[in-house]
Protein backbone atom coordinates (compact mmCIF):
# COMPACT_ATOMS: atom_id res chain seq x y z
CA UNK A 1 0.00 0.00 0.00
CA UNK A 2 3.06 2.37 0.77
CA UNK A 3 4.54 1.70 -2.62
CA UNK A 4 1.21 2.78 -4.47
CA UNK A 5 0.58 5.98 -2.39
CA UNK A 6 4.25 6.84 -3.04
CA UNK A 7 4.02 6.22 -6.76
CA UNK A 8 0.45 8.06 -7.05
CA UNK A 9 2.43 10.95 -5.10
CA UNK A 10 5.41 11.25 -7.44
CA UNK A 11 2.89 11.03 -10.60
CA UNK A 12 1.09 14.42 -8.86
CA UNK A 13 4.17 16.00 -8.37
CA UNK A 14 5.64 15.06 -11.58
CA UNK A 15 2.06 16.49 -13.42
CA UNK A 16 1.34 19.54 -10.99
CA UNK A 17 1.36 22.78 -12.94
CA UNK A 18 4.58 24.60 -11.86
CA UNK A 19 3.77 27.83 -13.11
CA UNK A 20 3.37 30.91 -10.16
CA UNK A 21 -0.06 31.55 -9.28
CA UNK A 22 -1.81 33.60 -6.87
CA UNK A 23 -5.76 32.92 -5.60
CA UNK A 24 -8.24 35.32 -3.95
CA UNK A 25 -10.94 33.82 -2.68
CA UNK A 26 -14.83 34.88 -1.91
CA UNK A 27 -14.36 38.62 -3.32
CA UNK A 28 -17.76 40.28 -2.77
CA UNK A 29 -17.66 41.20 -6.39
CA UNK A 30 -19.70 39.66 -9.56
CA UNK A 31 -17.23 37.95 -11.84
CA UNK A 32 -18.53 39.06 -14.76
CA UNK A 33 -17.37 42.36 -13.70
CA UNK A 34 -13.73 40.95 -13.01
CA UNK A 35 -13.24 38.86 -16.05
CA UNK A 36 -13.90 42.44 -18.15
CA UNK A 37 -10.79 43.46 -15.96
CA UNK A 38 -8.46 40.32 -16.75
CA UNK A 39 -9.27 40.06 -20.48
CA UNK A 40 -7.37 43.57 -20.27
CA UNK A 41 -4.35 42.20 -18.94
CA UNK A 42 -4.04 38.73 -20.55
CA UNK A 43 -1.03 37.79 -22.01
CA UNK A 44 0.52 41.44 -21.46
CA UNK A 45 3.92 41.57 -19.06
CA UNK A 46 4.09 42.24 -16.16
CA UNK A 47 4.59 46.06 -15.80
CA UNK A 48 2.40 46.56 -18.48
CA UNK A 49 -0.37 44.91 -16.61
CA UNK A 50 0.72 46.58 -13.62
CA UNK A 51 0.51 49.79 -15.11
CA UNK A 52 -3.24 49.30 -17.02
CA UNK A 53 -4.88 48.13 -13.60
CA UNK A 54 -3.31 51.36 -11.73
CA UNK A 55 -5.04 53.80 -14.02
CA UNK A 56 -8.33 51.71 -15.11
CA UNK A 57 -10.98 53.24 -13.61
CA UNK A 58 -13.22 49.69 -12.32
CA UNK A 59 -13.80 48.78 -8.50
CA UNK A 60 -12.45 45.04 -9.66
CA UNK A 61 -8.76 46.77 -10.62
CA UNK A 62 -7.31 47.26 -7.01
CA UNK A 63 -8.21 43.27 -6.57
CA UNK A 64 -7.13 42.15 -9.32
CA UNK A 65 -3.25 44.10 -8.84
CA UNK A 66 -2.94 42.43 -5.18
CA UNK A 67 -3.65 39.38 -6.84
CA UNK A 68 -1.16 39.87 -9.67
CA UNK A 69 1.41 41.23 -6.72
CA UNK A 70 1.08 38.44 -4.96
CA UNK A 71 1.74 36.10 -8.10
CA UNK A 72 4.71 38.21 -8.90
CA UNK A 73 6.27 38.09 -4.86
CA UNK A 74 5.69 33.90 -4.91
CA UNK A 75 7.52 33.93 -8.40
CA UNK A 76 10.57 35.44 -7.08
CA UNK A 77 10.45 34.13 -4.04
CA UNK A 78 9.81 30.50 -4.47
CA UNK A 79 10.83 29.88 -7.79
CA UNK A 80 13.53 32.94 -8.22
CA UNK A 81 12.24 34.20 -11.61
CA UNK A 82 12.83 37.56 -12.26
CA UNK A 83 9.40 40.13 -12.22
CA UNK A 84 10.86 42.03 -15.55
CA UNK A 85 11.21 38.54 -17.09
CA UNK A 86 7.21 37.33 -16.41
CA UNK A 87 3.68 37.92 -18.25
CA UNK A 88 0.37 36.77 -17.56
CA UNK A 89 -0.37 33.78 -18.71
CA UNK A 90 -3.50 32.77 -17.43
CA UNK A 91 -6.06 34.25 -15.36
CA UNK A 92 -9.85 33.52 -14.54
CA UNK A 93 -12.84 34.47 -11.81
CA UNK A 94 -14.90 31.48 -10.88
CA UNK A 95 -18.31 31.95 -9.24
CA UNK A 96 -18.17 31.51 -5.64
CA UNK A 97 -21.10 31.32 -2.92
CA UNK A 98 -23.93 33.97 -3.02
CA UNK A 99 -26.04 35.66 -0.25
CA UNK A 100 -29.53 35.38 -0.72
CA UNK A 101 -31.25 38.62 0.77
CA UNK A 102 -35.21 39.57 0.20
CA UNK A 103 -36.24 42.92 -0.45
CA UNK A 104 -39.94 43.54 0.97
CA UNK A 105 -42.56 44.65 -1.59
CA UNK A 106 -46.23 45.22 -1.64
CA UNK A 107 -49.08 43.37 -1.11
CA UNK A 108 -46.66 40.80 1.33
CA UNK A 109 -44.97 40.15 -1.85
CA UNK A 110 -40.80 39.54 -1.65
CA UNK A 111 -38.51 40.48 -4.57
CA UNK A 112 -34.94 38.11 -4.02
CA UNK A 113 -31.50 39.57 -3.73
CA UNK A 114 -28.29 37.60 -4.78
CA UNK A 115 -25.09 39.63 -3.75
CA UNK A 116 -22.28 37.43 -5.55
CA UNK A 117 -18.97 36.75 -4.78
CA UNK A 118 -15.90 35.23 -7.12
CA UNK A 119 -12.88 33.37 -7.00
CA UNK A 120 -9.95 35.23 -8.80
CA UNK A 121 -6.90 33.18 -10.16
CA UNK A 122 -3.48 34.35 -11.68
CA UNK A 123 -1.11 32.51 -13.46
CA UNK A 124 2.36 33.59 -14.05
CA UNK A 125 5.13 32.67 -16.25
CA UNK A 126 8.69 33.45 -17.53
CA UNK A 127 9.02 34.32 -21.10
CA UNK A 128 11.32 32.01 -23.24
CA UNK A 129 13.61 32.48 -25.57
CA UNK A 130 12.63 34.49 -28.84
CA UNK A 131 8.90 34.60 -27.30
CA UNK A 132 7.08 38.51 -27.46
CA UNK A 133 3.89 39.08 -25.56
CA UNK A 134 0.87 40.85 -26.58
CA UNK A 135 1.81 44.57 -28.14
CA UNK A 136 0.43 47.37 -26.22
CA UNK A 137 -2.15 49.33 -26.68
CA UNK A 138 -0.40 52.58 -28.23
CA UNK A 139 1.08 50.55 -30.72
CA UNK A 140 -1.52 48.19 -32.05
CA UNK A 141 -2.96 52.02 -32.67
CA UNK A 142 -0.02 52.32 -34.49
CA UNK A 143 -0.06 49.64 -36.40
CA UNK A 144 -3.51 50.61 -37.54
CA UNK A 145 -2.65 53.95 -38.34
CA UNK A 146 0.02 52.56 -40.61
CA UNK A 147 -2.43 49.97 -42.08
CA UNK A 148 -4.86 52.21 -42.61
CA UNK A 149 -2.36 54.71 -44.95
CA UNK A 150 -1.17 51.72 -47.19
CA UNK A 151 -4.92 50.57 -47.64
CA UNK A 152 -5.51 54.17 -49.41
CA UNK A 153 -2.75 54.50 -50.95
CA UNK A 154 -2.87 51.50 -53.14
CA UNK A 155 -6.98 52.14 -54.04
CA UNK A 156 -6.12 55.93 -55.05
CA UNK A 157 -3.21 53.89 -57.24
CA UNK A 158 -5.55 51.05 -58.44
CA UNK A 159 -8.80 53.19 -58.73
CA UNK A 160 -8.80 54.61 -62.28
CA UNK A 161 -10.03 57.71 -64.12
CA UNK A 162 -14.16 58.40 -63.68
CA UNK A 163 -16.03 59.73 -66.70
CA UNK A 164 -15.96 63.02 -64.89
CA UNK A 165 -12.57 63.57 -64.82
CA UNK A 166 -11.39 62.35 -68.61
CA UNK A 167 -12.36 65.12 -71.49
CA UNK A 168 -15.31 64.56 -73.51
CA UNK A 169 -13.31 63.82 -76.70
CA UNK A 170 -12.12 60.95 -75.09
CA UNK A 171 -15.14 59.14 -73.73
CA UNK A 172 -16.48 57.01 -76.29
CA UNK A 173 -20.08 57.52 -75.68
CA UNK A 174 -19.85 61.56 -75.38
CA UNK A 175 -24.18 62.09 -74.23
CA UNK A 176 -24.61 65.63 -75.85
CA UNK A 177 -26.00 68.45 -74.29
CA UNK A 178 -29.76 69.07 -73.37
CA UNK A 179 -29.92 72.27 -75.23
CA UNK A 180 -28.64 70.28 -79.35
CA UNK A 181 -32.35 68.17 -78.64
CA UNK A 182 -34.26 70.64 -77.83
CA UNK A 183 -32.87 72.87 -80.98
CA UNK A 184 -33.56 69.89 -83.30
CA UNK A 185 -36.51 69.07 -82.12
CA UNK A 186 -37.98 72.80 -82.81
CA UNK A 187 -36.48 72.67 -86.29
CA UNK A 188 -38.44 69.18 -86.77
CA UNK A 189 -41.97 70.72 -85.56
CA UNK A 190 -41.04 74.24 -87.43
CA UNK A 191 -40.56 72.42 -90.97
CA UNK A 192 -43.84 69.71 -90.49
CA UNK A 193 -45.39 72.95 -89.85
CA UNK A 194 -44.35 74.53 -93.25
CA UNK A 195 -45.17 71.48 -95.06
CA UNK A 196 -48.75 71.47 -93.49
CA UNK A 197 -48.91 75.29 -94.72
CA UNK A 198 -48.10 74.53 -97.90
CA UNK A 199 -50.04 71.61 -99.32
CA UNK A 200 -53.72 73.47 -98.97
CA UNK A 201 -52.61 76.42 -101.72
CA UNK A 202 -51.06 73.35 -104.11
CA UNK A 203 -54.85 71.84 -104.04
CA UNK A 204 -56.35 75.19 -104.56
CA UNK A 205 -54.29 75.71 -107.18
CA UNK A 206 -55.13 72.59 -109.26
CA UNK A 207 -59.06 73.09 -108.44
CA UNK A 208 -58.73 76.80 -110.25
CA UNK A 209 -56.88 74.90 -113.24
CA UNK A 210 -59.90 72.30 -113.64
CA UNK A 211 -62.42 75.16 -113.43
Amino acid sequence: MSRGIKERKERREANRDKRPYAIARYIRIPNSKVRFVLDLIRGKSYEDAVNILKNLNKSSSPVVLKVLNSAAANAENNLAMPKDNLYVDECYATNAPQMKRMMPRARGRADRILKRSCHITIRLDELKVGQKVANKPAEKVAQKATAAKTTTKTVAKATPATKAEKPVAEQPNAVKPLGTKKVTTEKKTTAAKKTTASAPKKTTATKKEAK
